[in-house]
């Protein structure tokens, strides 16, 4: 078993893959996943790369407990995904297309989407929908229609209804897609202060030199196989060129300055 960042500790991992196997029928069949082994440590940023159909959506699903696992097992906290109901508070995601998931008519009516269905008081949600707000800088806008914020905004608006739950693990699938620059940094700039808050992030991307400066681990997908993870600096010298992701050191001085994000 890898030890990571916060691992050191003898204790066990948050979440934890062991020789999980997707497969699907058809003809000819198709293995999406194939025995993948992955620990991710509490309070670490695990940077999961791959190229478009790598297999990194499909593992991300499944370590939300959102499809159902035959070979292989996903263990959370130690226990096996199927018997954990704490899940639910402790993860959650923001698709690449954060606009599905949002579902108020107003800002803050979609932040108290999460605590209110989890049985929270209203005093407690509106407490928790203004702090998570404040944390992503749309206080401002707790009025406002999800429909009229930007892209960068919408991803942020997603991960203030996970904060509002109390989820200590935010997972991000593709979160620069479709972004200009200043919503790239909006979204680096909630990176940066949920690492700062200790939470436990895996964000998905093929992007590394928008994000890779933030990394504590880099793992790589590559035809459903996970071919490396480790030390970024250490997965990129040994990376091969046919997993289809660039090292994004080749246009920056060093890693430290690989990032969207300036005087990080």
């Amino acid at each position: 078993m890898r030890s990571g960042p916060a691992g050191g500790n003898g204790g066990l991992p948050v979440l934890s893959v062991r020789n999980l196997t997707i497969r699907f029928n058809g003809t000819p069949p198709f293995t999406a996943l194939s025995r993948v082994n992955l620990d991710i440590w509490e309070g670490e940023f695990l940077l999961l790369a791959g190229s478009n159909g790598s297999g990194k959506t499909l593992l991300m699903r499944c370590l939300a407990g959102l499809l159902e696992t035959r070979e292989g097992e996903i263990l959370f906290r130690g226990q096996p995904l199927s018997r954990t109901r704490s899940l639910r508070r402790e993860l959650g995601l923001v698709f690449q297309d954060a606009e599905t998931q949002l579902l108020g008519e107003t800002v803050e009516e979609d932040a108290a989407f999460g605590p209110e269905n989890l049985g929270f008081s209203g005093e407690e949600t509106e407490r928790r929908v203004k702090a998570a707000l404040e944390a992503v800088g749309l206080e401002t806008k707790r009025k406002r229609p999800p429909r009229r914020l930007s892209g960068g905004e919408k991803r942020r608006l997603a991960v203030a209804g996970i904060l509002a739950m109390g989820c200590g693990i935010i997972i991000m699938d593709e979160p620069f897609a479709n972004l200009d620059w200043p919503g790239v940094v909006q979204v680096l700039e909630i990176l940066v202060s949920l690492k700062r808050a200790g939470k436990t992030l895996v964000v998905l991307t093929h992007e590394l030199e928008k994000v890779l400066a933030l990394a504590d681990r880099l793992a790589i997908l590559h035809q459903g196989v996970l071919r490396d993870d480790g030390d970024p600096a250490a997965v990129l010298d040994r990376m091969d060129r046919a997993w289809g992701v660039r090292d994004p050191r080749r246009n920056y001085r060093s890693l430290a300055d690989c990032s969207w994000l300036p005087g990080i």
